[in-house]
């Protein structure tokens, strides 16, 4: 099935590598006109020159109070709307750790990005999804979310609220014809991360799940999906895809 995406625009934050880049690669790919958006220009103009398809990069901070708006009407400028948001970036801070060591400055900084700025990218998008008559809204949380790893307090707490928003989204935005859905990822192969994986390190991580290790690509067809109309009945959900680490307790990492 080719063509998913046809006639949609979609922005997806976080896309300069990673997760994000195979969403915008793949959108693009399915039709939709992709903004590519990040802070490192160099990668970003590598995803969207390789992107099968129509993509272009946008810079963005989200750390920035202004660059949720800017990024939505860069989109209205470039390709005339928004139908499809996913919000992908995300921040973490070495400093994390449990809610008794976490300084109000990790707080800050990890749940901006996290959560205030999805929430804002969502307030400016929704008013220009409900002109065009739909729209979809993807959250990438993790995992974490559900079962919470050692010593992330900030990280955990944020991607908790992320879910929160999907749902309060959802709820109040069906009428506009708006859809609002979280994906939840688990352990995600990383080509920098793991590219010297150990068998043993390898073993560990198979012991968490039911099928195969989940990869890149893997989240950016979940993604898909939730973007898609084949899911016009779909909303306010969290969606795992962690290889059946919700379903099976399996070994935790660390």
């Amino acid at each position: 099935m080719t063509g998913r995406l046809d006639g949609e625009v979609a922005l997806v934050t976080g896309s300069t590598s990673g997760i994000g880049a195979e969403i915008a690669r793949l959108f693009a790919a399915e039709g939709a006109s992709v903004i590519v958006t990040g802070r490192n220009a160099q990668r970003g103009e590598a995803v969207a020159g390789s992107a099968v398809g129509t993509a272009v990069f946008v810079p963005g901070d989200l750390a920035s109070p202004d660059a949720a708006e800017a990024l939505v009407n860069a989109a209205v400028d470039r390709f005339g709307s928004l139908t499809v948001l996913v919000n992908n970036a995300m921040d973490s801070d070495t400093r994390d750790g449990p809610v008794t060591e976490v300084a109000d400055e990790t707080w800050e900084r990890v749940l901006n990005v996290n959560v205030i700025a999805a929430a804002r990218l969502c307030r400016a998008a929704i008013p220009v999804m409900a002109r065009a008559g739909h729209g979809s809204i993807v959250n990438v949380s993790s995992k974490a979310a559900q079962r919470a790893p050692r010593r992330l307090a900030a990280y955990i707490a944020s991607k908790g609220a992320l879910e929160a928003l999907t749902r309060s989204i959802a709820v109040d935005h069906a009428g506009d014809g708006i859809r609002c859905n979280t994906v939840s990822p688990g352990y995600v192969l990383n080509e920098r991360r793991d590219a010297d994986l150990s068998d043993e390190r390898r073993q560990q991580l198979e012991g968490m799940i039911l099928t195969r290790l989940t990869e890149a690509r893997d989240i950016a067809q979940a993604a898909l999906y939730l973007a898609s109309r084949e899911s016009e009945v779909v909303t306010g959900i969290v969606l795992p895809v962690d290889g059946g680490g919700t379903a099976a307790r399996g070994r935790t990492l660390g």
